[in-house]
């Protein structure tokens, strides 16, 4: 079963990348189900219900969030209505939506998607390695192709990640810093893992927004309007082969795509 992730959407042009490219690109690659992180794709912060149905519209099958998800408030209320946009699964509970998905992907096999955030620099949530482990047991035992986002701020706690759920899941990937590792590999369990894939939007910028603004953020202290950049604008994106029979990875490969 071959996994396409795509790494944090930025904005406008990392959905017109998307737009553009993915649908060959499933087809090229031959994939079997694509995920991607969605929680920058309205201007840089937060996403619509427009914007997700447009993403499943054009091939993406779950969306992934993190610290951003709420920072449209209209997203709230949708949702109920969308089970393959998630959440992390450690925000408190009574939070809207979930943080798991378990679906059928194109090829008829069943998988489920994980989504989680880390607490380390970020926003103080429930711990997400008991909580990893609470939501993993709720899966269907017949599912074995389990893909789970980590989206955190700390190579540390992305790596620890990793290492809890080696064996237990078929991939663990990091999400949130928008600069991509070189660290791609199956671990010995057979997860497949990467501290993060990277970004995909505007990479003439500092992680997708335009550079004045958060250079006179750096040198000055003072607030600065974060404006989504334009230029230059790839997709950070990993895919994963994994034997559906046992939910081992085969293998996981960085890959890159520009906006021609």
């Amino acid at each position: 079963m071959r996994i396409l992730f795509i790494g944090d959407i930025v904005g406008s042009p990392g959905r017109k990348i998307v737009h553009d490219r993915l649908a060959d690109i499933l087809t090229q690659r031959e994939i079997d189900l694509c995920i991607a992180n969605g929680e920058n794709s309205a201007s840089g912060f937060g996403i619509t219900p427009r914007i997700a149905q447009d993403l499943l519209a054009e091939g993406v099958e779950v969306i992934t969030g993190g610290n951003h998800i709420w920072d449209r408030r209209e997203i709230l209320d949708f949702f109920p209505h969308e089970p393959r946009l998630l959440r992390p699964a450690n925000f408190p509970s009574g939070s809207p939506g979930s943080g798991l998905f378990v679906g059928c992907a194109k090829n008829g096999v069943a998988y489920a998607v994980l989504n989680l955030q880390g607490r380390t620099f970020m926003t103080p949530l429930d711990d997400p390695f008991r909580k990893a482990l609470e939501e993993l047991s709720k899966i269907p035992p017949e599912v074995k192709v389990i893909f789970v986002d980590m989206h955190a701020e700390t190579t540390s706690e992305k790596q620890a990640m990793g290492w809890y759920l080696d064996g237990k899941v078929s991939a663990v990937v990091g999400t949130h810093t928008h600069v991509p590792t070189a660290d791609s590999r199956v671990l010995p369990g057979g997860t497949a893992y990467i501290t993060d894939v990277g970004m995909t939007g505007p990479h003439d910028s500092v992680i997708g927004m335009e550079k004045e603004g958060a250079l006179k953020r750096f040198l000055d202290a003072l607030p600065a309007r974060f404006v989504v950049a334009e230029h230059d604008v790839q997709m950070n994106a990993v895919l994963i082969d994994v034997d559906e029979s046992t939910g081992r990875a085969r293998s996981i490969d960085r890959l890159n795509f520009r906006l021609d």
